[in-house]
């Protein structure tokens, strides 16, 4: 026999550990569970500085996580659409200013012109409103998209000059005024207590998402075997959909402990006749509207990054506009839809911001679009192009909210929060750089 113990010849291959074989079995993105880690840390840190300095954690509680819930649906919102802008290879420096001016319009729409054609309160002033404010965010994004794309101007300078003329622009119409207050339908918008759906609804939805994630699974493993793809393994089927219904089923439990504070219960019951008992009368918030807003937003760009024509476009322009348009993409026109759909969001974000401050003012939305542009990348959005996910952007947002949300709550001044926040960006940079670099 031959000793091959010292010889040239091929080396058996390196045996997986048992994390990674978990993490190709299940298909998991390692930056997302990186993220989920992330964010695990964070709470929990703050929860437990809360607790040793001031003897009670209030970060883990159901009140700061629902308002954090709340907090983060328009920068969510908005980072959507960032991901298609940075994925193209693009920036958006006016989303900020667009918001603000954005809630102007509708500020002046249903305050100061529709009561004088329809009367107070209308049922469909916050209707027409909503529809007005997308209109303008659209028009403003295609405007910034032609720029950029047909007169050559970069994106950087248009959105930079954006950021400072739709911000003068809405102190003109507003005449430097804050214009409130808005209609009460459209209030509810902003996840007021009347802006959630309560127990009930939020049951349903939840038990609609343990079904749609059973379905996904099933449905995904008959189309591998439909098309001939490799089968994950059974375990790892069950896996996800345990793991995707325990996580929605928490969520309902988490926002229905949330209850309606004792004097809007009170008033509640007096105009509704309702007696309250002696140990009291607890009504869940349940899911907040701006929640579910931005969920339905994160599910449908979802759909439309990784199902459409559309999103194979924007992900084949991001990896390489040559390539793109000499394969016959219009790549110009493509760059205006993705700035009008980014203007879009900006206009429905500003929906849910001015209706959660109850009013229109011209500094709504100051420095939001650094924060939407460092979601995106802390999600994984890469600036080189060409890669980026919808629910990584909103996970990004989420941590940026609950960096906020904790150093508020340990009592961190404004210059803090911002040195943290500059920082986390930075970093999350420089971890997409080495991610890239070990990916070649």
């Amino acid at each position: 026999m031959t000793d091959t113990s010292n010889t040239g010849g091929p080396a058996a291959p390196a045996q997986k550990g048992p994390v990674a074989r978990f993490i190709q079995a299940t298909e998991l993105d390692t930056r997302l569970l990186g993220m989920l880690g992330a964010l695990a840390l964070i709470w929990v840190g703050f929860h437990v500085y809360g607790a040793v300095v001031n003897g009670f954690g209030a970060f883990l509680t159901p009140r700061n996580l629902w308002n954090l819930s709340v907090q983060t649906s328009s920068i969510g919102i908005m980072a959507c659409g960032m991901v298609l802008v940075i994925v193209t290879r693009h920036i958006d420096l006016s989303v900020g200013s667009v918001l603000g001016f954005c809630a102007i319009i509708m500020g002046v729409t249903q305050v100061w012109l529709l009561p004088q054609l329809l009367g107070l309160e209308h049922w469909a002033i916050w209707i027409i409103t909503v529809i007005v404010g997308l209109i303008t965010g659209t028009l403003i994004g295609a405007f910034h998209g032609y720029l950029i794309a047909y007169l050559s101007i970069p994106a950087f300078i248009v959105t930079l000059g954006g950021l400072l003329a739709w911000r003068g622009a809405g102190f003109l119409v507003a005449r430097g005024e804050t214009i409130s207050p808005v209609d009460s339908t459209f209030r509810l918008l902003g996840g007021t207590a009347d802006g959630a759906i309560g127990a009930t609804g939020s049951w349903i939805l939840g038990l609609i998402g343990v079904a749609a994630v059973i379905a996904s699974v099933v449905l995904g493993r008959r189309q591998r075997v439909t098309h001939g793809f490799a089968l994950r393994p059974v375990w790892a089927d069950w896996f996800i959909g345990i793991v995707g219904s325990a996580a929605l089923v928490g969520a309902v439990m988490l926002v229905n402990s949330y209850y309606w504070p004792r004097g809007i219960v009170r008033r509640y019951a007096e105009d509704n006749g309702i007696e309250i008992p002696p140990e009291g009368l607890f009504i869940s918030y349940g899911f907040a509207i701006p929640v579910l807003i931005l969920v339905a937003v994160g599910i449908i760009m979802s759909l439309v990054m990784s199902r459409t024509r559309f999103g194979r476009y924007v992900y084949a322009i991001g990896g390489n506009p040559e390539a793109a348009s000499l394969a016959g993409i219009n790549t110009k026109w493509m760059t205006v839809k993705i700035f009008a759909l980014m203007g879009f969001l900006a206009g429905l974000s500003a929906a849910v911001a001015s209706a959660r401050l109850g009013s229109a003012t011209n500094a709504l939305g100051t420095l939001d679009e650094l924060y939407v542009i460092a979601a995106a990348v802390i999600g994984g959005t890469s600036l080189a192009g060409g890669v980026g996910t919808i629910y990584g952007a909103i996970l990004g947002a989420v941590v940026m909210q609950s960096l906020q949300t904790g150093m508020v709550l340990i009592g961190f001044d404004a210059a803090i929060q911002q040195i943290v926040v500059g920082s986390v960006l930075v970093l999350a940079v420089y971890l997409d750089n080495l991610y890239r670099r070990a990916s070649k």
